[in-house]
């Protein structure tokens, strides 16, 4: 469903091992670029340790302020994975094993291999909706405005196909991209000016290395409105080429 309206979302990546850097993040780009492409706002990230109320103190507050959170992480077997109890916690509502995912777990575990461990992927907050996995089975859930996924890369992209066609979403974002062929000092005050004056357009810089000339810049022009999108970025180009003509004149005279 497609709104005027901006829906904004936030993710939580919940894990001693992120914060500790044992494990690189693979999740939180990944996510910013799907929820961009469906129009999306991604507006905060958060990372919390595995300490439930840290976890249940993060979520409150982002819960109530953005149309999603989307979390990663905490919900494996082992005794550190407190994810689910957190938002249930969270939510004021109780935790017991989901006979749908004890189903679903069942077709890949036989007899003894469904263990005590493993059955705690199974524990889900109470009236939520199970987020199916069909990496390994093992489901996320979502509940609220909560959606629940794994840290593990490929089961959290699976989930995020699966939810993703479920998600209110805004107008798409559109972008362009301006190579300056200017130092990012260069242009930072006449930039600014660009951009007070208009105001319903981000726009912003970003340096880069240039094998050829050296420190270089490139001006990213977003909007909602393709003609805003249009205007703001003639502005842009009109802007560049003026200071590089006076930087050249100055050059000159040199």
């Amino acid at each position: 469903m497609t709104s005027d309206q901006s829906v904004t979302a936030a993710i939580l990546v919940i894990g001693d091992e992120i914060l500790s850097g044992r494990t690189k993040d693979k999740n939180i780009g990944y996510i910013a670029e799907y929820l961009t492409a469906i129009g999306v706002d991604l507006k905060e990230v958060r990372v919390v340790p595995d300490v439930g109320d840290e976890i249940v103190t993060a979520l409150n507050a982002l819960r109530h302020r953005y149309t999603y959170v989307f979390t990663t992480g905490g919900i494996g077997p082992t005794h550190d994975d407190i994810t689910a109890d957190s938002v249930a916690k969270a939510f004021g509502v109780s935790i017991d094993y989901d006979p749908r995912a004890v189903e679903l777990l069942k077709q890949r575990f036989q007899g003894p291999e469904l263990n005590e461990a493993r059955m705690r992927m199974t524990r889900i907050p109470a009236g939520a909706d199970l987020v199916t996995n069909k990496v390994s089975l093992a489901p996320g859930f979502w509940i609220g405005n909560v959606i629940v996924m794994a840290g593990v890369p490929t089961i959290m992209q699976a989930m995020l196909d699966e939810v993703g066609p479920k998600l209110k979403t805004g107008r798409k974002m559109l972008s362009e991209s301006v190579r300056a062929d200017l130092k990012e000092g260069d242009i930072g005050t006449e930039l600014g000016i660009v951009a007070l004056a208009h105001p319903e357009v981000s726009i912003g810089s970003y340096p880069f290395f240039d094998d050829k000339l050296g420190p270089n810049t490139n001006v990213v022009v977003r909007a909602r409105d393709a003609d805003k999108l249009a205007a703001a970025k003639a502005a842009v180009e009109d802007m560049l080429a003026k200071v590089r003509t006076k930087l050249a004149a100055g050059q000159e005279t040199k």
